[in-house]
């Protein structure tokens, strides 16, 4: 069930807390549950927040409905294959919270944590019926990486009367005023927003990156269900030469929109939409950009065919029987680099700023971050013993930070959180900021057996 009282928490200890009320602190509260281990979960929204706040009307999953299988709570609808938009995705994730009675305190922030020189943690709430602490041996971090919308310095220099909005603020063409829109970011958010005010009848200026692209379908199938027969969604991060840099990487821009379809920049660009390269500068009501615009459609082309390179030689290595596609033929290109914009001439009155998110780390007072405000961790176990982040775009593999992935991970740690238990429990130290840690082997029968939730 989904507590209602907030105030009780204070003074209270739990033997686990989890931070974040999404589809990753649901299912490391599922698997919580499945070992009888004393938790709770703060949210400082409701269940499904981030689905139901930051995300626009039409908006919908750019993967099949086949791979949101959460523990315990696997797609029971009737289009495993469609793409659930926003209002299913947050009805998925308050079933899956109703299925096994998560103990959920929505509307409560987790604002301090730090170590307790007793061993454990403190952790600060705030909510709207007050502030509070309650204690915890061991804490899980699963907010997720899209903390903090992101909007360049920049942005200060645009003239007082353009319209400026995140992307996380945007919900539909109808919000914006009269007027051309430019989109500055072609991420999976801009890309879908800039063809959301495209097909509304709105004039865009897209300001693109470096974000790849993906075909949607190729050879009889979704490109997704492909990439998880090869493998794609299950490699590990350790697996790569720079785990760091593919930490970071930009996710492929493609749709699940009317059933799914690609999302060509160059198609938008021949019926209308103005392209440019990286936006560089502001000078007033003056946009400059980078001279990149070529580079970036030919090299996002370029990822798109290499994927489906690797999925010919997957099925030739297979002897899979697939019907054979024709390659993708470039309709447009540009003719010169557009280097400049001048708002007014334009009419462009709004500007959407889909320049992605940032971390906000600060109300973790301890040492596990690296020079990037990054959390060092092996897997989500971090260096402070009892601390765990989930949740994470490629915490060991691509699927992580998705639907498909992140249930295997909040196992992977709810054995670490037994483990932990059973070092305490027989050795009776605690970890503090330079104290090293004594561990002990733990064997599988040290395992609490599991139980089934009703």
């Amino acid at each position: 069930m989904i507590e209602k009282t907030r105030s009780d928490l204070d003074g209270t200890h739990r033997s686990v807390v989890v931070v974040g009320g999404g589809q990753a602190g649901l299912s490391m509260s599922w698997w919580l549950t499945r070992r009888s281990i004393d938790h709770v979960v703060l949210e400082r929204g409701r269940v499904g927040g981030e689905w139901r706040n930051r995300r626009w009307d039409s908006f919908c999953l750019v993967t099949p409905n086949w791979q949101c299988d959460l523990p315990g709570h696997p797609y029971a609808g009737l289009d495993a294959h469609g793409f659930m938009v926003r209002d299913d995705i947050v009805a998925y994730l308050e079933a899956y919270a109703a299925s096994f009675d998560a103990p959920i305190v929505e509307g409560t922030a987790a604002t301090r944590l730090r170590a307790r020189r007793a061993g454990g943690f403190e952790v600060h709430t705030e909510s709207s019926t007050g502030a509070g602490t309650l204690t915890a041996d061991q804490v899980v971090v699963a907010s997720g990486p899209y903390q903090v919308p992101i909007r360049p310095r920049m942005a200060e220099r645009l003239p007082a009367a353009v319209h400026q909005i995140h992307s996380s603020q945007y919900r539909n063409p109808a919000q914006l005023p009269p007027g051309d829109v430019l989109v500055v970011g072609t991420g999976q958010s801009g890309c879908q927003i800039a063809e959301d005010l495209h097909l509304a009848g709105r004039r865009v200026h897209l300001a693109t990156g470096t974000a790849p692209r993906v075909a949607r379908f190729y050879r009889g199938r979704d490109v997704v269900a492909w990439l998880s027969d090869m493998g794609y969604y299950s490699k590990a991060v350790t697996d790569f030469d720079d785990a760091d840099a593919v930490r970071f990487r930009v996710n492929h821009y493609v749709t699940g929109r009317d059933g799914g379809r690609d999302i060509d920049l160059r198609a938008f660009a021949r019926d209308g939409m103005r392209l440019y390269g990286r936006l560089s500068g502001i000078d007033g009501g003056l946009l400059r950009f980078a001279p990149d615009l070529r580079k970036h459609l030919d090299d996002a082309d370029a990822v798109s065919e290499g994927i489906k390179d690797s999925i010919d030689a997957f099925i030739a290595a297979q002897g899979i029987d697939a019907p054979i596609e024709p390659r993708y033929v470039a309709v447009w290109a540009p003719a010169d680099e557009p280097t400049e914009l001048d708002l007014d001439a334009s009419g462009v009155t709004t500007v959407v700023w889909s320049t992605g998110f940032g971390r906000d780390n600060r109300w973790i007072e301890l040492p596990i971050f690296d020079g990037r405000g990054y959390p060092t961790h092996q897997r989500g176990v971090t260096s402070c013993p009892g601390l765990y982040f989930l949740g994470l775009p490629w915490l060991h593999t691509w699927g992580s930070g998705r639907f498909a992935g992140v249930g295997t991970d909040a196992e992977h740690l709810a054995r670490e959180i037994v483990a932990h238990q059973h070092r305490t429990v027989h050795t009776g130290l605690h970890w503090l900021a330079g104290t090293p840690y004594e561990t002990s082997p733990i064997d599988d029968e040290d395992w609490i057996a599991p139980r089934t939730v009703a």
